[in-house]
This record gives C-alpha cells, structure tokens and sequence, in this order.
C-alpha cells in the first residue's frame, strides 16, 4: 500500500487533538498503533491509523530490554522524528520516558518542550494519575497535547508487581485518576490492562477519549503494540489479537534469501550491470 493510498485520504488530512474528541462524540472508534521507524509509520499511516505512538515500549520490542525503564530521551527522539516525517495523516504522540518527568512539572515540560521541537511530534504521553496532575497542566498550558496512561503502567511494574491487572481493588482510585488527568487538560487517555466494567465507566465518566489496551470494546479507541499485532514475535499477551503471522514470513524470507546466496542462485544476470 502506498503511503498516499485511498485509506490516508478519508477523514480529516491530519488527525489532530479535537478530531479525537470529536471521534469520541460521534461513537467513531479511534485506531491507534506503536511505532518505532520511519517505515513503519509510513505503512500504518497509508492504512489509516488515527493515532501512531512512539512508545517507550520501544525497550522492549526493538532494544532487546526486559522492561521500558532503561529507556531514554535519546532513545525516543530519533524514533519520533523518524515515525513523525514518514505520517501525512496520523497523530503522531511521544512517550515521555522513565527519569524524564517525575521529578515534576518544570522536568516535565522541558522534556515536552524537547520532543516537540526536536522530532516534530504532535503530543506526549506520561502515566499515573493524581500523582502527575501538575505535569500534565505544565505541559498543557504549554500548548502542548498530553495523553495520560492508567491501569497497568509499565514505568511502574515493580510497584505494581508486573503486568496485572488493575483496578480491581481501587476502581474509585482508577476514576478519580482518569477524571484529575483530564480536568489537567489530558486530551485522551490510555487504559492499560483494566476490567471491561471499570473501563467502560471511566469512559462514560470523560468528555475525552479512552484508548483501551486489553481494556475492552467499550474505550473509544484501541492501541496494540504493532510487533504483537503484526506477528513478529512467538508470543503476546492475552489480549492482543495477532493479525498476521510477519515474523515467520521474514525468517522464511531470510532462510531463502541464505540459501540462495550460499549455493550461488543469487545475484543472477539479472541482478548485475553490465557496464
């Protein structure tokens, strides 16, 4: 598919912060995916993705990390400004990374203030709740979109002891998040790994959007990691529908392409030049 196929072309030119929450008023899901590269975010945006978020989860799937912690704002800015000038369409949200805002709001929105003029980006992400109000209202004030991130943070998964389930036991806690965020400036909100009933709730509960990941059909919108959508590993959390199989394509590939080079087929004639 080209990167100006008939998909990028429907809808707004460029999806920007009130086409999400117009999206959300009209019940019209918003599709959301990662992405780590220029190619990728080519791809996605001709397929017409709203949303493409260049994710912190790029420690994971293509740094070869155990968690998302070791990443760093260098590691997010090449990865930003590539995804950012290959999407004619989408809106482009960065992850602010583990170290780069905690300490509070003038960190936070130095560390936006970077993203947004070094990769061209249109927004950041952060996670946590109440905890990260005078952050995301630093950065909003700014001019600057902010999505939030509840349920499971990953930033956080020794705290919360790995990648379960939340809101179980605190869904008032989990609301009261979602609501303090928005009331911020939060544009959206990403609900990671949080009960249907309890997700569907927060929804109804905010005039933004909520993007669910294993969050259930009732968010207004749904992200995957494109790695664990595409198929490029052997494995993926339970609630990731796996679309394709891309991993098994291109180690088959590679194996042919092996092969080939070692019993000579290729390059053939027609691979070379003759002047």
């Amino acid at each position: 598919m080209s990167k100006h196929s008939p998909a990028s072309s429907t809808g707004p030119k460029r999806v920007r912060a009130h086409h999400l929450r117009a999206m959300k008023e009209r019940g019209e899901k918003i599709v959301a995916l990662t992405a780590y590269d220029a190619v990728t975010s080519a791809l996605l945006d001709a397929a017409g993705v709203d949303l493409l978020l260049v994710g912190d989860s790029i420690g994971n799937t293509m740094h070869g990390h155990d968690t998302t912690l070791p990443v760093t704002v260098e590691d997010m800015i090449p990865a930003a400004r590539g995804v950012a000038r290959a999407a004619d369409r989408a809106f482009v949200v960065v992850d602010l990374p583990f170290g780069s805002y905690e300490s509070g709001p003038e960190q936070a929105l130095a560390t936006a203030v970077r993203f947004m003029k070094e990769t061209g980006a249109h927004g950041v992400k952060l996670e946590g709740g109440e905890r990260v109000v005078e952050q995301v209202r630093a950065i909003s004030q700014a001019g600057i979109p902010v999505v939030g991130h509840l349920g499971y943070t990953p930033q956080s998964e020794h705290a919360l002891g790995g990648p379960r389930v939340q809101g179980r036991d605190d869904a008032e806690q989990l609301l009261a998040d979602a609501r303090a965020i928005a009331d911020a400036g939060a544009i959206a909100v990403v609900l990671e790994m949080v009960p249907v009933p309890l997700a569907q709730r927060v929804t109804e509960a905010l005039a933004v959007p909520t993007i669910g990941i294993g969050a259930g059909p009732g968010c207004d919108g749904q992200i995957l990691v494109w790695t664990d959508m595409a198929g490029m590993g052997d494995w993926a959390p339970r609630f990731v529908k796996q679309y394709a199989r891309l991993g098994e394509a291109l180690r088959e590939a590679a194996q042919t392409y092996a092969g080939e080079v070692r019993d000579g087929s290729f390059p053939a004639a027609e691979h070379g030049f003759d002047k």
